[in-house]
């Protein structure tokens, strides 16, 4: 009795400390929303609805109680500190080199969602967030474990930002707002539909939005944004009010090396990716994400864990696919550094090559 006492006290004196985070955190999650006409509508098009977006193949809230899994969280100390503490490796990629390459196919891992995909002498970034918190406060919310594997100022100039969807950890508004007054012009925003108005506020016109298969092409890379199950929300009354979704890319016909890559942004598993396997028939690369998991029974509508992220990558038919979405903010209950453990027993169990699904060092950069 003095135990669950002591825990009501505890759990009372963390709620009052963080009040404004748990608020806007439950609040986002809850689902509340006004029901403002979606102006995007078009009823030939089963995700869109008249207030917003749905998933292809779920119906239903996407995740449980919120409030019921931060209880679980604090009762139960989760998530529990990785084994090492949060000492992780950090390559330093060659900074004047990947400035100058516009011939090589490269990938870095920044953190997170963000990767720097050179393709075709075009410099892509994914997902970016460089701040310390992937939150609307600075002074509250998931803070980063690990520094950005490059720094904004260490950047090549960035031709193309994709964004998967607008949650505080993939859409970052102090990143696209550097990004967006880079020297040499700002770069060419690809975002989901919803969007262009958002970072238009910003003072961010440079922008293409994109539904789900519509494609563009962007410095001679053809872009496509393909559905992947999630959803979306920044405030108190927009939860799926902007669409979210996958990026293709893929070198435009008479390039000096083709090559594929599938960006999947945050998603839970779906047949929405056996969808895409059929369409594009394969990718010289995927971009998988592998973290953010636990719960089960909270996430398994919008996060995958590496069973099914295996499961994706041979939807999708990859010829090798890049864990990301790990090892960098501290969103959900398992320890940080596990992912990359269970990922390497999945793939074991799946009988595929080691090499052919793996994980990168903060900072590592790879050529293909």
């Amino acid at each position: 009795m003095r135990r669950l006492a002591g825990a009501v006290r505890l759990g009372r004196a963390f709620l009052k400390r963080h009040r404004l985070a748990c608020l806007a955190a439950a609040v986002a999650l809850a689902g509340f929303g006004c029901a403002t006409r979606n102006p995007y509508f078009d009823p030939a098009k089963p995700h869109h609805t008249e207030t917003g977006f749905r998933n292809n193949y779920m119906q239903g809230p996407i995740g449980g109680s919120f409030l019921t899994w931060q209880w679980e969280r604090l009762t139960e100390g989760l998530p529990k500190p990785p084994a090492n503490g949060y000492r992780f490796p950090l390559d330093k990629p060659d900074i004047a080199w990947l400035k100058a390459n516009r011939s090589e196919t490269t990938l870095t891992w920044i953190g997170h969602a963000s990767t720097l995909l050179q393709l075709n002498g075009v410099n892509v970034l994914t997902d970016p967030i460089f701040s310390e918190r992937a939150s609307p406060f600075s002074f509250l919310g998931p803070q980063r474990k690990v520094p950005p594997g490059l720094q904004l100022e260490e950047l090549p100039r960035i031709d193309v930002v994709v964004i998967s969807h607008n949650h505080y950890d993939h859409l970052d508004l102090d990143s696209v707002r550097a990004l967006n007054a880079q020297a040499g012009g700002p770069p060419l925003f690809l975002v989901p539909l919803g969007l262009k108005p958002w970072l238009a506020e910003q003072g961010i016109t440079h922008a293409r939005e994109l539904d789900w298969w519509d494609k563009t092409n962007a410095g001679g890379i053809d872009v496509t944004m393909a559905p992947v199950q999630h959803w979306s929300a920044r405030g108190l009354t927009d939860r799926f009010k902007t669409l979210w979704g996958g990026w293709i890319f893929n070198t435009a016909a008479g390039a000096a090396k083709p090559f594929s890559v599938f960006f999947a942004g945050d998603t839970g598993y779906s047949r929405d990716f056996a969808d895409i396997g059929k369409k594009f028939k394969g990718f010289d690369l995927a971009l998988l994400p592998v973290g953010a998991y636990e719960p089960r029974w909270f996430m398994h509508n919008q996060h995958v864990n590496p069973e099914e992220a295996v499961k994706i990558h041979r939807d999708i038919q990859a010829r090798q696919s890049i864990g990301i979405h790990w090892g960098t903010f501290e969103l959900t209950d398992e320890p940080l550094d596990e992912p990359p453990k269970v990922l390497a027993q999945e793939v074991l169990k799946a009988k595929l090559p080691p090499e052919q699904f793996r994980v990168l060092r903060h900072g590592e950069m790879v050529k293909f």
